[in-house]
C-alpha cells in the first residue's frame, strides 16, 4: 500500500513539475534593464484595471468575445497595456473566429516567447518583452504569410490610432 501511494504521488509530482512556469526568453537583450521589470506586484495591481493585471502579470485570461478590441478596425497600432511597447499594426490583425483579438505578424523585437504547459501540452506563450506583461498564446492555424495566430488577450492591449 505504502509503495503504490508513493508511486501514485511521485507521478503526479512529475506531472506538476511539467506545468511548472518557465521564463520568458527576455532576460537579455535590449529591455533586460526597463524599470518596467522593477514594479512590485503591488505597483502593477495600483497601474491596471483588474483583468488586465490578472492577465498581464498572472497569466489568466479573459473570457472569449469580451473585449472591444475584437471589433477595432481603424488603421494604428496595438500597444502593451502595461507598458505601451508597440507590439502589432492593425494591417496584421483578422478575424480568426476565436473571440480574441488576432494578429498573424508581431514586432518581433518586442515580443519574448516561453513554454506553457498548463493544460499537459506545450504551447508556445508570448509576453511583451520590456515589461514581461502575458499577451497571449502563438498557434500554427493564421493565414498566410505567416500561417501564425497571435490569439492575444485584449485586456493585454491597448489601441492607439494612427
Amino acid at each position: 500500500m505504502d509503495t503504490r501511494r508513493q508511486l501514485l504521488l511521485s507521478a503526479g509530482a512529475l506531472a506538476l513539475a511539467g506545468c511548472a512556469p518557465e521564463a520568458a526568453d527576455a532576460s537579455e537583450g535590449q529591455y533586460a534593464g526597463s524599470p518596467f521589470r522593477r514594479l512590485s506586484d503591488a505597483q502593477w495591481r495600483e497601474r491596471l484595471p483588474d483583468l488586465s493585471y490578472r492577465v498581464l502579470r498572472h497569466e489568466a485570461t479573459e473570457r472569449a468575445g469580451t473585449s472591444a478590441l475584437n471589433d477595432e478596425h481603424r488603421r494604428g497600432t496595438f500597444v502593451c497595456r502595461g507598458c505601451e511597447l508597440p507590439l502589432f499594426r492593425s494591417a496584421w490583425k483578422f478575424e480568426s473566429g476565436t473571440g480574441w483579438p488576432s494578429f498573424y505578424r508581431t514586432m518581433t523585437a518586442n515580443v519574448a516567447t516561453k513554454t506553457d504547459r498548463l493544460l499537459g501540452i506545450p504551447r508556445t506563450e508570448y509576453h511583451c518583452a520590456r515589461c514581461l506583461g502575458h499577451q497571449g498564446h502563438v498557434f500554427d492555424d493564421g493565414p498566410p504569410p505567416t500561417g501564425k495566430r497571435y490569439c492575444n488577450n485584449g485586456a493585454a492591449l491597448s489601441f492607439r490610432p494612427a
